[in-house]
């Protein structure tokens, strides 16, 4: 089992750049593929990105390839996103989550889920 706490979202303004960190618990870590989504409200949870269990091997949803970055460090247990040129319709609670197959794009496909962490993009 694996235990995700996203941190490091906030109010950033458009144009800007914020990272975001999941660190997970556990000695498994590196057995599973991980991912991002977010959730806008009122929308539904979309697939961000995801990172294959070496960190090898990454895919992005085609609107967010060149500006945000999935990587990993296995040896720290973490996860990360950097997000570059923000844009207000960027804005969303963002949640990493850990599954067993890659690519898994699917909300369905992970099996753990963290918290979520907000992150405001204002205009």
């Amino acid at each position: 089992q694996v235990q995700l706490v996203e941190s490091g979202g906030g109010l950033v303004q458009a144009g800007g750049s914020l990272r975001l960190s999941c660190a997970a618990s556990g000695r498994t870590f590196s057995l599973y593929v991980m991912g991002w989504f977010r959730q806008a409200p009122g929308k539904e949870r979309e697939f961000v990105a995801t990172i294959n269990r070496s960190g090898g091997g990454t895919y992005y949803v085609d609107s967010m390839k060149g500006r945000f970055t999935i990587s990993r460090d296995n040896a720290k247990n973490a996860v990360y996103l950097q997000m570059n040129s923000l844009k207000p319709e960027d804005t969303a609670v963002y949640y990493c989550a850990a599954a067993r197959s890659y690519p898994s794009y699917n909300v369905r496909d992970y099996d753990y889920w963290g918290q979520g962490t907000q992150v405001t993009v204002s205009s």
